[in-house]
């Protein structure tokens, strides 16, 4: 097994302090930082020895032989041993979910969030599918320390055998329900989550809390049950491996991989990398980034994507369309860069408003308005190219526009999307109708 890294900031927050010294011996569950300020606790997910302390991270030579047995948490109430065990939303978004749990839901909702809204990404999905009860006691731990009272798992129709085990579990529990989602991006933001169950459209700067919510993705969900039923630290994470890959083009679904392994190793085990390729991206198509072989899991990672070749625009002038549900005009920037593309104008989808912190953030997720005004800029600045990296229905309204200008479409998901052989986001084809499950559940 090759040597682990762990990142010092894998949540929102402060980065954490490292409690342990190079050379010093540490086992499964062992607390290795510890954080000073908004952040969570990190543990070794593997026996060994510490090599490294860097000042961003801690580097740990495993042992060849590990056991499955792990170092237990303190007994403590549930809450407690949720900020123990340092857990923070696994969806992508890091936030520590002792703090976010912290809260008095009386007469409120725990939304589950199983949208797992990324396309190619299926490791929710398969949580679900085969660690039901498990995920349930989450939730019901989740709804007990916040006193909600009740919880909704949040999951896309499609995903009808997922559905279908939900149904049958739920039946038998009081004050759990399904709601069906629309397969449209991104039906998983948390705000998109709480408008399409509870019906209430938050602020962008409002919290799920101003409907009396909390919005907890399902893979965090699944530690919560972990932390306090099995005393267990947070240092596994569950993933898709996807793309270019000699294994097959099927998506590969590890759980409870080991915080700090590689890239590398995660695509290694899917058979490796097949022949001349675009990019490695961790996360989902559409908020991932671009990364090298040696960057380590953590425990936001998501999805590793292995992509085909990108297209060559020989230096033709491009316009780019920055949307909040997408990449960031940094990540935009090396998309264009990449097809050899010339940036000649950018523009912000309408409704993304810029937070302080200058993060965009969506009025109203999924649910946008015409971008002929955009466009009609692009074609002004002389773009003869635009990449758009929008939400399935703004994609839907720059689709109206761009071609009757002579504008050429790239999504910045398109390379990706011709990997898996998943659509194109261009023309929206699913209703936005909320569906229902009959008898409420």
């Amino acid at each position: 097994m090759e040597n682990l890294q762990f990142l010092l900031k894998q949540h929102v927050g402060v980065p954490c302090r490292p409690v342990v010294e190079e050379g010093e011996m540490v086992e499964k569950g062992t607390l290795i930082a510890v954080p000073e300020g908004l952040g969570a606790n990190l543990f070794s997910s593997v026996y060994g020895t510490v090599k490294e302390v860097r000042e961003d991270r801690i580097i740990v030579c495993p042992d060849k032989m590990q056991k499955e047995e792990y170092v237990q948490l303190s007994e403590g109430t549930p809450l407690e041993m949720v900020k123990e065990a340092g857990i923070v939303g696994m969806g992508g978004a890091g936030f520590p979910t002792g703090i976010k749990l912290d809260v008095n839901l009386q007469g409120g909702t725990i939304l589950v969030n199983v949208a797992e809204c990324e396309p190619g990404l299926c490791h929710n999905i398969r949580q679900i599918e085969e660690q039901t009860d498990m995920t349930i006691e989450g939730a019901r731990i989740c709804k007990e320390i916040t006193k909600a009272s009740k919880v909704i798992f949040a999951i896309k129709a499609k995903n009808r055998h997922a559905v279908e085990k939900l149904r049958a579990v739920l039946q038998k529990e009081a004050d759990m329900y399904i709601h069906l989602l629309p397969d449209i991006y991104p039906m998983g933001e948390e705000r998109a989550v709480v408008r399409e169950c509870l019906g209430k459209l938050l602020d962008p700067v409002q919290l799920p809390t101003a409907a009396d919510a909390v919005v907890i993705n399902v893979e965090t969900v699944l530690r919560v049950a972990e932390a306090v039923k099995l005393r267990k630290p947070c240092f596994s994470k569950n993933i898709t491996v996807i793309g270019k890959l000699k294994g097959g083009e099927e998506p590969h679904v590890y759980m409870d991989v080991p915080v700090g392994t590689s890239v590398e190793d995660m695509i290694e085990r899917s058979g490796g990398i097949d022949g001349v390729y675009g990019e490695i991206i961790m996360g989902g198509p559409f908020t991932g980034r671009a990364v090298n072989l040696e960057e380590p899991v953590t425990k936001t990672t998501g999805g590793i994507i292995v992509t085909i070749d990108f297209p060559d625009l020989h230096g033709a002038p491009v316009g780019l369309l920055v949307c909040a549900c997408g990449g960031s005009e940094e990540r935009m920037r090396d998309i264009c860069n990449k097809m050899h593309g010339t940036v000649v104008s950018v523009a912000k989808c309408k409704q993304a408003a810029e937070m302080q912190n200058k993060a965009l953030k969506c009025e109203n997720p999924g649910n946008c308005p015409g971008q002929a005004a955009k466009c009609l800029q692009f074609k002004k600045d002389g773009a003869q190219y635009i990449i758009i990296g929008n939400c399935s229905d703004c994609s839907n309204t720059v689709m109206g526009s761009a071609p009757k200008m002579k504008l050429k479409v790239f999504h910045q998901t398109d390379h990706v999307m011709r990997t898996i052989h998943h659509p194109l986001y261009r023309r929206l084809r699913v209703s936005k109708q909320e569906e229902q499950l009959p008898g409420g559940k």
